[in-house]
Parts: structure tokens; sequence; C-alpha cells
């Protein structure tokens, strides 16, 4: 079974979430937007949600993370939860 790594941050609105995109576009860190803005309990580890296997996240987002380029910032990303931002920094 495939594995992933990833991280994300998780925000209540797509303008919230483009925001903090552009903010990383700009060359500002991700642990430190997630560690900040975050709303998911993974923002206090930089929004790393550590290994993910396939199924273990809502579709939308396992979606990002197992069909989406590697080390690029994907989203804003609708779920039930709110809007992502997701990095998958490994998949094997």
């Amino acid at each position: 079974m495939p594995i992933a790594m990833a991280r994300h941050i998780l925000v209540k609105t797509k303008e919230e979430a483009e925001k903090l995109r552009q903010r990383l576009a700009n060359g500002e860190d991700f642990d430190q937007l997630a560690k900040k803005f975050s709303t998911c309990p993974s923002a206090k580890k930089g929004g790393d949600l550590g290994e993910v296997k396939p199924g273990q996240m809502v579709k939308s987002i396992d979606n990002v993370i197992f069909k989406r380029p590697v080390n690029k910032v994907q989203g804003p990303v609708k779920s039930k939860f709110g809007f992502h931002l997701v990095v998958v920094y490994f998949r094997g």
C-alpha cells in the first residue's frame, strides 16, 4: 500500500487560504504559517500530518496527497472542515 507524508494549513475561508498561499509564494515559511493560522491540531507540528495511507483522509485531501505533484503547494482545497493548503513532501 502506498504511503505519503504531507503537511497542511487548515482555515475557515477560501479568502484566508488564498492570502496564505500568496504569503507562501512570497517565500514565507510553511511551518510558521501553519503554527500561526491553521485550525487543525497538527498546527503545533507545523501542519505535519505524518504518514498517510490512501483512504485515511477525507476524499478531497486524499486526492491531493496521492494524485498531485510532490513538493508543490496545492489548494485551496475544500473539505467539510474548511479550506486546506497541502504540501506532499514524500510519496512511496
